[in-house]
């Protein structure tokens, strides 16, 4: 990353929520969900925006930059920073806690990954496009891109979203060990936010296997997580979505949370390709993913 910033040891230790833009529309919901949320659970806020300084100043194809114009365009981009901030955030963005940084790299995806690794990040905030964040996500995206390469897991704020700390988390299993880390560091979460964490799962009527496997998989996450706001949820139907829809309509649910694996994706292995289309009332769900193996990153407590 070409950041042109240098911090101490002691600047990055402190707990990190990351939150790119575009400077969309899209993107401002998510701008002052991440500070809320920062603010909420004590821990710092980096705004960064990725740009490629060469296309942004209308210079493609130059064998070598005029000279400052790296110092120019970061000029630039820091400024405009300040503006989004300034707009939608008032003076609240010149408090200590929250950090600028403009980032120059041609991919935007590297860019934000590695400004997340530069800052140890314990999330990353973006904005989603559309209707549906859950949509955007299974169909493909920048946001998909995200999930699947982060070291740290990914929260997805729809745009037409309001702050209100999440008080009903759902978490989709699929009964693997791998949901019990994330539960574990979910749990973390919802203790900030006093949440109930509900983890639920959907079986066909094929799956005979569903209840014994929902009691295994209760019985290793009480071994491992301790928390009195959880509760268990098994449902057995063949219309998968439309069950998990009226249950969160039902309980009012806040966020959804899956796992994204290397392998499969619950959500994919759910949600058919005929079904996307009908995902749009999912818009004004949070959606926090966690990738396979970065469970360990997740930490929510405020200094290390």
């Amino acid at each position: 990353m070409n950041s042109r910033l240098r911090w101490d040891e002691k600047t990055l230790a402190m707990k990190t929520i990351l939150y790119a833009t575009d400077y969309s529309e899209n993107s401002v919901a998510a701008l002052k969900y991440a500070r809320n949320i920062a603010q909420q659970m004590g821990v710092r806020l980096v705004v960064t925006h990725v740009f490629d300084y060469p296309t942004v100043l209308g210079m493609e194809g130059l064998d070598e930059p005029f000279p400052h114009l790296e110092e120019t365009a970061f000029k630039q981009h820091r400024l405009k920073l300040e503006e989004f901030c300034e707009e939608h955030l008032g003076s609240v963005w010149k408090a200590p806690d929250v950090q600028l940084q403009p980032v120059e790299h041609p991919s935007v995806i590297k860019g934000i990954l590695s400004t997340a690794e530069q800052w140890h990040a314990q999330m990353i905030v973006v904005g989603t496009k559309g209707e549906s964040a859950l949509r955007e996500i299974i169909m493909g995206s920048t946001t998909k891109q995200l999930i699947e390469k982060a070291p740290c897991p990914i929260m997805a704020i729809p745009s037409d979203a309001s702050y209100m700390p999440p008080k009903t988390i759902v978490y989709a299993t699929d009964f693997e060990e791998e949901d019990i880390y994330a539960i574990r560091k979910l749990a973390e979460m919802g203790k900030t936010f006093e949440a109930e964490i509900k983890v639920v799962h959907i079986s066909t009527e094929n799956e005979y296997e569903g209840e014994t496997q929902m009691e295994w998989f209760k019985e290793m996450l009480e071994q491992k997580v301790s928390y009195d706001k959880m509760e268990f949820k098994l449902f057995f139907s063949d219309t998968i979505l439309e069950s998990l829809r009226t249950y969160l309509e039902d309980i009012d649910a806040d966020m959804v949370v899956m796992l994204e694996r290397e392998k499969k994706s619950i959500f994919k292995k759910w949600f058919g390709s005929s079904l996307v289309k009908k995902m749009e009332s999912y818009g004004e769900i949070l959606l926090l993913s966690f990738r396979e193996g970065n469970h360990q990153l997740f930490y929510f407590s405020a200094v290390l």
